[in-house]
């Protein structure tokens, strides 16, 4: 079914929009999920919160993308699952994959409009890369990819994708820094 279809099925409170979204992409949002929390039943659990999260936002929202609707709010669930289960404990994987992004990034102080701009800068940043580059760094900073998953995707090896990663967070960290934001 497509997209719009399932839209109006939401905006008129069909439950139906609920099973043909979960037709089209629990195996979209499941590797959303897996791929942040390393957990098949956490996973699981975030993807029927994502459905749950869809119905209950849509209406007021009139998502003009479904997919990047619905990964979003996956993405956002896995990740605060993946915080609320590492609270007492050090995960590694997770350490290393948010110290990357922190380095490139400013802390943000919850400004709106700044956040505003990071996105609107990022956008414009990620439109200027070579689409190897740009999907490279998408896969493991908005999909928590790992480095092995993306080289085997890409026939890489994972030491050139690493060095494409931090060529890439220097050049995001110059360019936002030439942009007047403080890192």
């Amino acid at each position: 079914m497509e997209d719009f279809k399932i839209i109006e099925l939401y905006l008129k409170r069909n439950e139906t929009a609920l099973l043909e979204t979960q037709n089209k992409y629990s195996k979209y949002l499941s590797s959303i999920s897996y791929n942040i929390l390393r957990s098949r039943q956490d996973a699981e659990e975030c993807v029927s919160d994502t459905y749950k999260k869809a119905w209950d936002t849509i209406p007021p929202q009139n998502p003009q993308n479904l997919a990047t609707y619905l990964g979003k709010i996956a993405r956002n669930l896995s990740i605060s699952r993946l915080f609320y289960n590492n609270a007492q404990k050090r995960d590694k994987r997770t350490e290393l994959l948010f110290s990357e992004v922190e380095e490139m990034l400013p802390s943000s102080d919850g400004d709106i409009t700044d956040e505003i701009a990071l996105k609107e800068l990022l956008n414009i940043f990620l439109a200027r890369l070579e689409k190897t580059e740009r999907v490279i760094f998408v896969r493991r900073y908005y999909y928590a990819s790992s480095i092995k998953e993306i080289a085997d995707s890409y026939g890489l090896n994972k030491n050139s994708v690493k060095v494409t990663l931090f060529r890439l967070r220097q050049k995001l960290k110059e360019y936002l820094q030439s942009e007047g934001v403080s890192i």
